[in-house]
């Protein structure tokens, strides 16, 4: 049998592939471990089968043990199907073999020692090469048996085929986790330590990084019918959806669930005596009338162990979550509670080394290991720092968590677990939407009042490492983003979890969802600047291919079988590739924000000027640049007290106790545009209240003028954004009065247009 020219192009894809990865086994083979009917009222079940054919030794290895109701003379015809193609074809009789037990065949226990069938040389070489070392070969063998007088089938088992390689790889999930977990440390060294700019950008690469892994994990979790490629593939990212086995772990979500009036699943201790399949694309019974097991596997019931001790050949169907949860080897009932107790470790651990991490600073500063200023702002406040970490966390665990929390509804393991599902997810949930609300009332009073909302989301450390992992990675303008953000994850999860019994309506659910957010983040460009864009819509555009693809996988469009095969190698060869392109990109942004000693010169400052609110200067050369210095009190303040996270319906940073409306805190005459924005007919009389406290000396008191818009300060290691030290006024310069020339000229010298609206998003 020749390929077709067509064959031998996907025959060179495929050796293409294969070549980039690591074997796992130098012999070529290929074998079975499962046996299940295709036949209704097969005469012939197994409830062992272990085949394996090395071309090597033109041989074919049998071990089988099983029941028959079948009497007399038969024949084998035997067809090798590999994604989608017909391989082989080819008819074995028992009696020319000298096959035990067959020749002829008779009623009852079939126990067969293990015993060789030899193959001839012209069958072996109409099997193609590659079949022995494409990973996750996508075949199987059907064996129809048939009475050798009136050739009426009497039985038909089919057997998944692999040949020992495979790209689920434990390193692959280690890797992944090892590079997303550095690059979120280096952040939040590399923000200690004052590059606040490399701080967000490595986070921001870190998070779209770990969603872009959940996004592959989510497709594993759908109903629909994999290619075995694509479902190892995906196996690799489940660790980031909590799905990690740990024997003690199962022990405790076990004696947990029977405490609680549930049924734990005895699945995986029952495997010899049920056969179970993990649905996947080439097995097409595994659509049909024998999905019953399956049925028997999702009700829960209690019988559920007695059911699969009682009846030796059943036939079990496992997919989407409980497929992911069968590969990881845990009990189906046991899947929820995994991914709740491996958050929470996650939580835990994380809270415990932020703690451990202030201590040693707190030690190292006594001791003379860093200088007093090393670390100030965390040390000074850790707490405030401690609760922006734990509000990040959540929004990681936030796909992992809604998708196993509503999945746990639909299946209602127990009580208990009923009420922990609604309990994490109405309180993520609710957490995660009132901090974006806070963020969106924070940024539109700073539109209001300063026609800029960098301005406050900035200026204020409080608000910033509180509430800044929500908008930090997005431009100042474009703060609103995380709440589309927010709809775009629960509702995927909503149809992972409610979509499970089809998987047509997930597939298309998610193209829509998918489809619209890259549309949106196509037009808005809502990131920090354009790599970050860049970085994320490509994310995005992978995303709906990816979907596409899952679309495919649903035969909803009836294509051949062996163009759905070849999807598979695709969808696997390209998101392996773009992974590595991802990891390689987050690994460098790692290593330079690390290693650098100034890292913030490889990233261009950004146009919503954060940083003059962020991080000092040491010439302040424009009116943003000295607002951004009144805000944060680094104008010779002795405290600092902020308001942002209080509920009021309106703030301002505006005039110090007993200046004029023209004039900020520091005695810096504000901008036509906002000098008097503060001010509102009915609080007329009432000082405008503002971040800084108004009781604190902005000024030295020793007669020095007031007025005077200062030119430069000193960035003084002792001034920290938490506890306000006191500095000299012989720091500063002692300008001309704000009405004069020069002042004004220092100003405008460099800016033709009010620099109060540059580059917040009006310009453009």
């Amino acid at each position: 049998m020749r390929l077709s020219y067509s064959s031998r192009a996907i025959c060179l894809l495929l050796t293409l592939i294969s070549s980039l990865l690591h074997t796992t086994s130098a012999i070529r083979l290929i074998e079975s471990k499962s046996l299940n009917s295709c036949q209704d009222n097969s005469s012939f079940t197994a409830t062992l089968f272990n085949v394996v054919f090395t071309p090597d030794n033109a041989s074919v290895a049998f071990q089988v043990t099983g029941v028959s109701s079948i009497s007399g003379y038969v024949h084998a015809e035997i067809e090798l199907i590999v994604y989608g193609y017909s391989a082989l074809k080819t008819t074995v009789n028992p009696c020319d073999i000298n096959l035990a037990g067959m020749c002829p065949m008779n009623i009852g226990q079939l126990d067969n020692q293990p015993f060789n069938i030899p193959v001839s040389k012209d069958v072996i070489s109409k099997v193609p090469a590659i079949f022995y070392g494409v990973p996750d070969l996508d075949g199987l063998v059907q064996i129809y048996i048939r009475d050798t007088k009136t050739n009426v089938s009497k039985a038909c088992v089919q057997a998944e085929l692999s040949n020992g390689k495979t790209v689920d790889q434990k390193g692959v999930g280690w890797a992944t986790a090892v590079v997303a977990g550095l690059a979120l440390v280096a952040s939040a060294v590399t923000s200690g330590l004052g590059h606040s700019n490399t701080a967000a950008h490595v986070a921001a690469n870190a998070l779209s990084l770990f969603g872009y892994l959940q996004a592959q994990a989510l497709i594993g979790m759908t109903a629909v019918s994999l290619p075995p490629i694509v479902m190892s593939w995906t196996q690799n990212f489940q660790w980031t959806m909590g799905i990690i086995r740990v024997e003690f772990l199962q022990d405790i979500a076990t004696w947990y669930q029977r405490a609680t009036g549930g049924t734990p699943s005895t699945l995986l201790s029952n495997l010899h005596e049920a056969s179970v399949e993990v649905q996947k694309r080439s097995l097409d019974f595994a659509r049909k009338s024998v999905v019953y097991g399956f049925n028997d596997l999702t009700k829960r019931s209690s019988d559920t162990g007695a059911t699969a001790a009682s009846s030796a050949a059943k036939n079990l169907v496992v997919r989407g979550i409980e497929r992911v949860g069968f590969r990881a080897r845990i009990e189906s009932t046991n899947i929820f509670l995994t991914g709740v107790i491996f958050f929470m470790v996650f939580v835990t651990f994380t809270t415990a080394g932020v703690a451990l991490f202030k201590a040693f600073c707190e030690g190292a500063v006594r001791a003379g290991w860093f200088k007093g200023n090393k670390f100030e702002d965390f040390r000074n406040g850790w707490k405030i720092v401690l609760k922006g970490i734990l509000f990040r966390l959540v929004l990681i665990g936030f796909p992992q968590m809604t998708t196993l929390c509503l999945w746990e509804l639909t299946k209602r393991d127990s009580s208990a677990e009923v009420v922990l599902a609604l309990f994490f997810f109405l309180s993520m949930t609710v957490s995660l939407g009132w901090a974006a609300l806070k963020v969106f009332r924070i940024a539109q009073r700073s539109v209001a009042m300063h026609k800029n909302p960098a301005y406050i989301l900035y200026s204020d450390p409080t608000a910033l490492n509180k509430w800044g992992f929500l908008y930090v990675q997005f431009r100042a303008t474009a703060y609103y983003f995380i709440m589309p953000v927010l709809i775009y994850i629960l509702l995927k999860s909503i149809f992972v979890a409610f979509g499970q019994g089809s998987g047509v309506a997930q597939a298309v659910g998610l193209l829509i969802i998918d489809s619209v957010f890259l549309i949106g983040v196509s037009i808005l460009r809502p990131w920090m600047d354009k790599k970050t864009n860049g970085f994320n819509i490509a994310i995005a555009a992978i995303n709906v291919l990816n979907v596409i693809f899952l679309l495919f996988f649903t035969s909803v469009f009836n294509q051949p079988g062996i163009v759905t095969g070849v999807m598979g190698v695709i969808f696997f060869g390209v998101n392996a590739a773009f992974a590595i392109i991802l990891i390689v990109m987050v690994l460098f942004a790692t290593a330079w924000a690390v290693f650098s000693k100034n890292p913030d010169t490889r990233y261009q400052p950004m146009r919503d000027d954060r940083g003059s609110f962020i991080k000092s200067q040491t010439q302040l050369t424009t009116e943003l640049d000295a607002l951004g210095a009144t805000a944060r009190g680094d104008m010779q303040q002795t405290g600092y007290k902020s308001r942002l996270s209080d509920d009021e319906d309106s703030y301002s940073s505006g005039s110090g106790k007993g200046r004029g409306n023209a004039y900020g805190a520091a005695g810096v005459p504000l901008p036509p545009s906002t000098a008097n924005s503060h001010i509102s007919p009915s609080r007329h009389q009432e000082p405008p209240r503002s971040p800084i406290d108004p009781n604190m000396p902005f000024l030295p008191s020793d007669g020095t003028p007031r007025h005077g818009t200062p030119t430069g300060y000193s960035d003084s290691p002792n001034r920290g954004m938490y506890n306000g030290e006191n500095q000299s006024h012989s720091q500063f310069h002692h300008p001309a009065p704000p009405g004069s020339a020069h002042s004004q000229m220092g100003y405008r010298q460099q800016n033709n247009g009010s620099p109060w609206q540059r580059g917040a998003g009006y310009d453009h």
